[in-house]
């Protein structure tokens, strides 16, 4: 288990088609060699506007990644800790490399409301125009199957219990 120091600052590296998409600093706040959290504050200097909710300067995402899973689930709180919801990543599993964590986006979203309410899986067309499924069939049936048991366990409060169950209580936010 890991603290927040300056010494636990990494380096997060989303990438896409083999581009990268955005690197942004963070926080290593846990890593027990298979979920790692990190915290970062929202990564843009400018307001992104989904429709579905706000990320806004001042916005504190605490990032969720295994190296065991192909999604990546990010709590997203206002400044004051105000839970805004969850914005998950349909993901290559993450690879913790010294002070870089670099995941590999595969176009999948979930966007989970903090009431539980909203569940929108996201970007299904941008992920159908990737041409995963021809260039790697098996990582687009994980990624599927991915979506899809996440869009399960936010649908049945399994989404919390994953995020409580992986993290100490030391570390999360009701604990």
């Amino acid at each position: 288990m890991s603290t927040v120091s300056p010494e636990n600052a990494l380096s997060v590296t989303l990438v896409k088609a083999g581009i990268t998409k955005i690197r942004y600093p963070a926080d290593l706040v846990h890593d027990d060699g298979t979920h790692v959290t990190v915290r970062a504050p929202w990564a843009a200097p400018h307001t992104r506007d989904f429709g579905f909710v706000r990320f806004e300067p001042g916005d504190v995402f605490t990032e969720h990644y295994w190296r065991d899973r192909w999604f990546a689930v990010k709590e997203v709180r206002t400044g004051g800790g105000e839970l805004k919801g969850w914005y998950c990543d349909i993901t290559r599993p993450a690879v913790l490399r010294d002070a870089e964590l670099l995941v590999e986006d595969l176009d999948l979203d979930l966007w989970v409301s903090a009431d539980g309410v909203s569940v929108l899986r996201l970007d299904e067309d941008e992920f159908e125009e990737s041409g995963l499924a021809g260039r790697d069939p098996a990582a687009a049936e994980a990624a599927v199957r991915a979506l899809d048991e996440l869009e399960h366990l936010a649908r049945t409060d399994g989404l919390a219990e994953l995020l409580r169950r992986d993290t100490p209580a030391a570390l999360r936010a009701d604990g």
